[in-house]
């Protein structure tokens, strides 16, 4: 019998399923990569913006030297814009990378981690990589419910994690609830507050998380360049914490892990407001062209307050896949969410008009 390496705990970790690349596609069924749609992982439609492409084209006469390891310009642009010391932020390879360093920074070995339901699943797979036991607290309307997880939370927790718009459902809290929620955390335990959707809520439902982090010093921000500000490719991430919390994350972080390519762009892309602006008017027509098309069609969807919505797509279990399948053999990608005990769904992020069209298209003729 040969000899397996590595504990238990990593050994039962499925790893994380990222959605179908358009290549890949176009060779599994025999499609023109440039007819495919795709609408799988909540990318912004609009790509790279061109401020970003410009930053990047100057950084490139640099890449034969290691960037700034301790990313001096991006971190004081973001601490410019979220009213805090340079020192207050983390910078990750993604915002994966900002919850990823946290489980490593705050939990040990057999202690507990809380996190929802429905909720994003690197929230497993990093309480997995450091064997600590995952609390899941049932969802409440496909959303958090936040005080069973005050409730939920043990004297061995030492994590919980919080999405805001939460993936894969598009659900929603309120400011309010959130800092109410604070309150009872006890002050040994981090709040990772994920927030890589923030950038699309309706200005009416904004609120400044940033400000809470000066009162609470248990409280971890997370966000992302990946989705509003169309770097999903780059990989830029970053927390928001006290120095109490930074200090031991920086411990945790690789060196290097921004490169400088990813920290020229994402300084670019934080001041171009327009790039924004024109992203979110996308959004929230292309939510209207969705959700319009789902009544239409008779289907069940959970509001949403993301770049994408999840709909029920049947009735049975085998309704996700089944449909799923259906649409990649007419060249559109969307994800299928089985993995998150929802199989009857689908999440399908929202794209250009054009793309929108195409989609529920071919929705139309799938589930016929």
């Amino acid at each position: 019998m040969s000899k397996q390496f590595g504990p238990d705990y990593v050994r039962a970790i499925a790893p994380y399923e990222a959605g179908k690349p358009i290549a890949e596609v176009a060779r599994e069924f025999g499609l023109d990569q440039a007819s495919i749609v795709k609408l799988a992982s909540n990318e912004n439609p609009f790509g790279v913006p061109d401020s970003a492409t410009q930053a990047m084209l100057a950084a490139a006469a640099e890449l034969g030297r290691y960037p700034d390891a301790n990313g001096f310009e991006l971190k004081a642009a973001l601490a410019k814009r979220y009213q805090v010391s340079p020192d207050w932020i983390t910078l990750g390879n993604g915002s994966n990378d900002i919850l990823e360093i946290a489980a490593h920074a705050f939990v040990q070995l057999g202690q507990s981690v809380v996190y929802a339901q429905y909720s994003f699943a690197v929230y497993a797979l990093a309480t997995q990589g450091v064997g600590a036991c995952a609390i899941v607290v049932p969802a409440k309307d496909y959303g958090h419910d936040l005080p069973a997880m005050a409730a939920a939370i043990r004297a061995d927790t030492r994590l919980v994690f919080i999405a805001n718009p939460n993936n894969p459902t598009g659900t929603f809290i309120s400011g309010v609830d959130i800092e109410a929620f604070l309150e009872l955390v006890p002050p040994s335990v981090v709040v990772v507050l994920d927030e890589a959707y923030n950038e699309y809520l309706a200005p009416e439902q904004q609120y400044e998380s940033s400000a809470w982090v000066r009162r609470y010093p248990n409280l971890l921000i997370s966000r992302t360049f990946s989705k509003a500000y169309g770097l999903a490719g780059l990989r830029v991430g970053f927390g928001i914490a006290q120095p109490v919390l930074t200090e031991l994350m920086n411990r945790m972080r690789q060196p290097f892990n921004v490169n400088s390519m990813a920290q020229a762009a994402a300084i670019a892309a934080l001041n171009d407001s327009e790039f924004l602006e024109k992203s979110a008017r996308n959004n929230a027509a292309g939510y209207r062209q969705f959700t319009q098309a789902f009544e239409a069609l008779g289907l069940q969807y959970v509001p949403s307050h993301g770049n994408f919505v999840l709909v029920k797509v049947g009735n049975d279990d085998g309704a996700g896949a089944r449909v799923n399948l259906a649409l990649l053999k007419q060249g559109v990608i969307v994800r299928p969410v089985g993995n998150y005990g929802l199989p009857q769904w689908l999440r399908i992020s929202i794209g250009l008009p054009q793309e929108n069209t195409v989609l529920i298209a071919a929705l139309k003729k799938a589930l016929a």
